[in-house]
């Protein structure tokens, strides 16, 4: 009978872990699209954070692609002149160290 019950709690948890695993992004992957969707590194003139906005200044704004960056999770894009104010939240950060780093 305890046996069962093992088996019951290991089955449990290998399903946990599955779970956990499809709903984890690669962040890195996610970044590397993300400038992608920007017009690429040589786009990027500069970039800021202030809080969960990340805030890029580009050199031509028509080659971002804002629909996709919007289906990565982007929560909101504001656009003035050649700079893009995007909502990304806590991986705003992130994003700005990725970018410092590739260029």
């Amino acid at each position: 009978m305890k046996y069962e019950y093992l088996i019951i709690i290991i089955f449990f948890i290998i399903f946990l872990l599955a779970i956990l695993k499809l709903n984890t992004k690669d962040i890195k992957l996610d970044m590397n699209k993300l400038v992608d969707y920007l017009g690429g590194k040589d786009n990027i003139i500069d970039t800021e954070v202030n809080m969960s906005r990340f805030i890029v200044t580009l050199k031509d704004i028509s080659k971002v692609d804002k629909e996709s960056i919007i289906n990565l999770g982007a929560k909101g894009i504001v656009e003035l002149d050649n700079q893009l104010k995007i909502i990304l939240g806590p991986n705003s950060k992130q994003l700005k160290k990725y970018i410092d780093d590739i260029k």
